[in-house]
């Protein structure tokens, strides 16, 4: 039975990945968020559906160095042997061309995806040490491959994380960490609400025309990236919906818009 620590676990992909892999009855559940509402609602709904899943609910904001530590220090004993971490903690904030940015919208977007990552990272892996099958999986983008109008930052950001599992992939190599990107396209969850600030009707025009990714296809991905026998790593998977090409290049059902 495998431990995985999924971050941002209380919607969106990471709440995917909790259901997809409580499903396989292999993995004991680690899940952390801010929302710890919607985590205990996880827990009820994931123990209701798969009664024998082994799940361990905590609060933690990932920006929080000082949080993490403590928090990781006091993690109940049973919980301390951690073999897998997906990073997945991660938002956007506003659209705007650079000079028009938000400085406050900049630095959340640094603090979760960049240092909330490497933050949590660097606490977990010690935590990896007595594991036969240690893994760590990133979120990034595709906005970590190409950029587009008024991106900037959070593609700067998605950047980082591209450049920092290729790094990690290189450090942790000594160690039998494997370490994966996961890069998608567009994915419907609470994304684009949260970068337009619950603006709901923009949030769903970006997906409107088209059919996008769901959180779903995402976690079943990392569940056959986590399958793969123990010589197979799978550096960077770029998974992007059947009308998309790349970051700017959609194809819309205008009928539909």
């Amino acid at each position: 039975m495998r431990t995985v620590l999924i971050t941002g676990a209380s919607s969106g992909i990471g709440e995917a990945c909790a259901e997809v892999l409580a499903s396989e009855s292999k993995y004991r559940l680690l899940l952390c968020a801010r929302r710890l509402e919607r985590l205990e609602e996880l827990k009820t709904k994931i123990q209701s559906a798969y009664p024998t899943c082994d799940l361990f609910c905590f609060q933690l904001d990932v920006r929080e160095n000082n949080e993490i530590e403590k928090t990781w220090r006091n993690l109940p004993t049973a919980w301390r042997n951690i073999d897998i971490l997906i990073n997945n903690a991660g938002l956007s904030q506003g659209l705007e061309p650079i000079q028009n940015g938000n400085i406050g919208d900049w630095d959340r977007m640094i603090d979760t995806n960049i240092k909330g990552l490497l933050y949590v990272t660097k606490h977990t892996i010690p935590l990896m040490e007595q594991s036969e099958a240690p893994h760590i999986i990133n979120l990034g983008s595709i906005a970590g491959k190409d950029v587009y109008p008024n991106g900037n930052v959070y593609c700067a950001t998605k950047h980082a994380v591209d450049a920092l599992t290729k790094a990690m992939r290189i450090d942790l190599l000594e160690k039998g960490i494997k370490v994966t990107s996961i890069d998608p396209g567009m994915v419907e969850t609470e994304f684009s609400e949260v970068r337009f600030k619950g603006d709901k009707e923009r949030a769903k025009n970006v997906y409107r025309g088209l059919t996008p990714l769901s959180g779903k296809d995402i976690a079943e991905i990392i569940a056959f990236v986590l399958s793969r026998p123990a010589h197979v790593n799978i550096n960077d998977l770029l998974v992007m919906p059947t009308a998309q090409a790349n970051g700017t290049v959609v194809v819309r059902d205008s009928s539909n818009i």
